[in-house]
């Protein structure tokens, strides 16, 4: 305290040394009325706790370093989808001073309560125009542009877009790219050739939706998968259907997980860092709490080309 003279300060340090005094922090973390921790809600819908995918790990990696960096600890909270007060009784009961939410997990719904709450929070994911928070996202406009530029100059016309719902930012704007490519390319865009789906068991649901494509699309001759592991999905069901991959259809993944260079083919795709993003995460909710500012990063998107396409 600058009302604290140099030589009363000195005299309370020899002391301290003497008897080899240590700070109690979480008692000064109770008094100060800060935890010093942050949540990240891992939200159940309804059918259990799911493993993270690996993008989502290397995120959550990201986070854990950039808030050991400013003196904070990562809180893991298990929320189920339909509570909406769980932000208010974590913050009440002081184990947490704010919170990074992911978009993939997230409902409308919660993210509408969170802002009305005024709770704070960073979300990774493209922000809604309708509020004013601290995000940090991917381009995902040019990422879906790059996907299918490049399926296009490698001979694709028949191009699926696969993989994510459709209320999601991140995915509008993938699909958003994706047009404006076919368009700038003279290509008429087919609604049929768009399918959306949910993160959960994203392997096994791209599956299904490229096999369903196949049947009343067989010209299908690209796919762009708004994720690694939908791409994943897709390449088995072209398998199973005969189709050859990248020589009958190319595809191209999004996020490039550590896996993806090591798939059967190794997967074309378009890269995001993910420990990138975690950090700018942690930065800008400190930065938050710390100081009132709200900030918005977005994460580039690189094509990474390998055998996939």
């Amino acid at each position: 305290s600058p009302l604290i003279g140099a030589e009363t300060k000195e005299r309370i340090h020899a002391i301290a040394r003497e008897h080899d005094f240590q700070l109690n922090v979480p008692a000064q973390r109770l008094s100060l009325r800060q935890s010093n921790v942050v949540g990240l809600p891992m939200f159940d819908w309804g059918k259990g706790a799911k493993a993270m995918d690996l993008f989502m790990l290397e995120i959550m990696g990201g986070i854990s370093s950039g808030l050991h960096e400013q003196g904070y600890d990562l809180l893991v909270l298990q929320v189920p989808i339909d509570d909406l007060e769980w932000s208010r009784r974590t913050l009440e009961s002081g184990r947490a001073d704010g919170f990074v939410i992911l978009s993939a997990s997230c409902s409308p719904e919660q993210l509408d309560a969170l802002v009305e709450a005024d709770v704070p929070f960073v979300l990774w994911g493209a922000a809604s125009p309708e509020h004013t928070y601290c995000s940090v996202t991917g381009d995902s406009l040019t990422g879906g542009r790059l996907a299918t530029e490049h399926l296009l100059a490698a001979g694709s016309r028949r191009i699926a877009l696969v993989g994510g719902p459709g209320w999601k930012w991140e995915i509008h704007d993938r699909r958003r790219g994706y047009e404006s490519a076919l368009t700038d390319a003279g290509l008429e865009l087919d609604p049929a050739l768009v399918v959306h789906t949910q993160w959960s068991e994203a392997e096994k649901s791209a599956a299904a939706a490229v096999s369903e494509l196949l049947r009343h699309e067989p010209a299908l001759d690209g796919v762009v998968a708004n994720s690694d592991f939908f791409a994943l999905g897709a390449i088995e069901a072209l398998r199973e259907h005969g189709r050859r991959v990248p020589e009958d259809v190319a595809v191209v993944g999004y996020d490039d997980v550590s896996v993806a260079a090591f798939s059967n083919p190794p997967l074309t795709t378009i890269r995001q860092d993910g420990p990138l993003a975690g950090r700018l995460l942690a930065r800008g909710l400190v930065q938050y709490l710390q100081t009132g500012a709200v900030s918005s990063a977005t994460i580039p998107a690189q094509l990474v080309v390998r055998r996939s396409a």
